[in-house]
């Protein structure tokens, strides 16, 4: 049977800054590059090498699944890339330091932007500073798919046609297949994939670049309903 290997990406450069980053194309720091190495020495050492990899569009998770591959001599792989697999959008909150947005509007509140399943963050106007959906890489998506903001709730949604539809075919001619993306959008697939509550998701964070593992059955489903934490490569 397949198995899907889901890997956050290691730190960012506004992970280090405290900022709210969604949408906004950064790189990884020289912490996050090491992280993804050694992501990679983990899978190779577990024998999990990937047969294909998944990413999203975002600086952050394709250079932390290249440098994981060089780590498992896998550059030459197939590589699927997706705006589907990106970061949350977080709206208005792009760009804002975390400690100090929740000085101004208050720790529950932020704590409901950030957590809650179906409540997004603030709209991001189109004069923001930090609009990423300028970006030439999202210019021949449809207007009407570019989030200006987004919760959990969205990302499951947005998600999950692309894992029905470039996912689980791969899952049907690879043994592995490596998916490298974010926090939330991995956040959306764990949930789908163990059943997870809209109240239980809240409590859930994805480590940057420790290898999460499910074994996929033939009905597109995990075949164990081992808990999540014991499914990390550490």
């Amino acid at each position: 049977m397949a198995k899907v290997v889901l890997l956050r990406h290691g730190q960012s450069e506004w992970n280090l800054q405290n900022r709210f980053t969604g949408w906004f194309d950064v790189d990884v720091t020289d912490q996050g590059a090491a992280e993804a190495v050694a992501a990679g020495a983990t899978l190779a050492a577990a024998g999990l090498t990937p047969d294909i990899v998944h990413t999203s569009l975002q600086t952050r998770a394709i250079k932390t699944a290249n440098l994981s591959l060089r780590k498992m001599s896998r550059l030459w792989i197939p590589v699927r890339r997706h705006w589907r697999l990106n970061e949350r959008h977080y709206g208005g909150l792009t760009g804002l330091n975390k400690a100090e947005t929740a000085e101004k509007y208050g720790d529950g509140q932020v704590h409901i932007w950030r957590r809650s399943y179906d409540v997004p963050p603030p709209a991001m106007p189109e004069d923001h500073p930090d609009n990423p959906n300028t970006d030439p890489r999202y210019a021949r998506l449809p207007p009407d798919v570019l989030p200006n903001t987004e919760c959990l709730k969205d990302v499951v949604e947005r998600i999950l046609p692309y894992w029905f539809d470039a996912i689980v075919p791969d899952l049907a001619i690879a043994d592995i297949v490596l998916i490298a993306a974010h926090d939330n959008s991995l956040r959306a697939l764990v949930k789908h994939l163990s059943g997870i509550s809209d109240e239980e998701i809240s409590n859930l964070k994805i480590p940057a670049a420790v290898p999460l593992v499910y074994e996929i059955g033939p009905d597109c489903r995990p075949v164990d309903d081992t808990p999540i934490e014991d499914r990390y490569l550490r």
